[in-house]
């Protein structure tokens, strides 16, 4: 009976030590978040009560997903790297050969009882493969370092692109490109690979891009050239922006949306149905809030106590920012729309269980700031 006890004590003194190292800033910011998403999505989604009843069992899947990987030390997180990275290209290798092809896309691994996306995959194993590999270069690094991990990054972001998805492409490859950085790219090297890529954008406009994503292009430019057919997104989106005024017209009465003007309002164009709901003040509330989740995962990346755990967390932190900028962007019309989500609000499991990957991520590092070894 005392043993018994002595163990449940042993559990409960276990549990308290964990709780009391939690980042509860980091989490309250994520709820927040993912609280309001589901608020507007529950808005959004009137005609379509499945989705609404879909996102609460994402929700639920993404916060034991959250909980599991922030209980995992930093030490097995690196081991997990070169492993879960070599999964993620055969992933990719096998959705090119027998993967299921939709509008043309051929994003998804039918695997009997679902479907996998396995470029989201990538935008975890590739920032984690890149921050064990310099973690293990850290004392040595040479251009020649640099280099394989520009091959790193660029085999998946290559199989990415032949799908195609543009949108998934960038996110992959900022999340990669960010490590490489922090890592202490010279600036020599940045100048050089900004200059190219600026000489190059004749060649990639004429033999990379599809026609369907120059034309989004086109389309940014001047969305009013086809108001029904391609720029019927932004034109609508920009609509319920501007529509949703100071205050906005108030929860569950945004007309574009509930009139069905506002494509893809429960995942991709959220934030316009949000804009039009709660205008301007609440657009400047969720800036706030990810400016708040930016700025917190930075402060984890600078406090933590290695190479791996530094890199990592600031990969992280280039993801949230890049997730938020590049939909909030295309939606208000100054991006180009592909294919990303706005974070843990925009409705779609595989991108809720990746970002709540990523904060577990983050938690665990924070938790375990004096880990220095390898």
């Amino acid at each position: 009976m005392t043993g018994d006890f002595q163990t449940v004590r042993r559990l409960w003194i276990s549990f308290l030590e964990r709780l009391s190292r939690m980042n509860f800033g980091l989490a309250i910011v994520v709820a927040i978040l993912t609280l309001t998403g589901f608020m507007t999505l529950f808005s959004a989604g009137y005609s379509y009560p499945w989705r609404v009843a879909d996102q609460a069992r994402n929700i639920l899947i993404a916060f034991f997903v959250l909980i599991l990987f922030a209980n995992v030390h930093p030490r097995y997180l690196m081991k997990l790297a070169v492993p879960l990275y070599a999964f993620g290209v055969f992933l990719l290798l096998a959705t090119l050969v027998i993967g299921t092809t939709i509008k043309g896309a051929t994003r998804w691994l039918n695997i009997g009882i679902t479907q996998i996306q396995p470029s989201e995959l990538m935008k975890v194993a590739l920032p984690m493969m890149l921050a064990w590999y310099f973690h293990s270069r850290q004392d040595q690094t040479s251009p020649k370092d640099f280099a394989i991990a520009f091959l790193i990054i660029g085999i998946p972001v290559a199989l990415i692109m032949k799908q195609p998805d543009l949108g998934t492409a960038i996110l992959v490859a900022a999340a990669g490109l960010s490590v490489v950085f922090f890592a202490g790219l010279p600036w020599k090297w940045i100048l050089i690979m900004v200059g190219s890529g600026l000489a190059s954008l004749p060649l990639i406009w004429n033999f990379l891009l599809h026609d369907y994503q120059r034309q989004r292009v086109l389309t940014l430019i001047d969305p009013t050239s086809d108001p029904l057919g391609k720029g019927f997104h932004t034109l609508q989106a920009l609509i319920a922006i501007g529509s949703g005024g100071v205050f906005g017209k108030g929860w569950m009465e945004g007309t574009q949306a509930h009139l069905d003007f506002i494509p893809e309002r429960t995942s991709d164009f959220l934030f316009a149905v949000f804009s039009e709901e709660f205008g301007l003040i609440g657009n400047l509330f969720l800036l706030v809030m990810y400016f708040t989740l930016i700025v917190l995962s930075m402060k984890i990346a600078i406090n933590a106590s290695n190479t791996f755990s530094k890199l990592l967390a600031g990969a992280i932190t280039v993801i949230f920012f890049t997730y938020t900028f590049v939909n909030m962007g295309m939606v208000s019309g100054i991006l180009p729309v592909v294919g990303v989500p706005l974070p843990f609000m925009s409705y779609g499991g595989t991108a809720l269980i990746t970002l709540a990957t990523c904060t577990g991520m983050l938690m665990a590092i924070s938790a375990n700031k004096k880990y220095k070894d390898d």
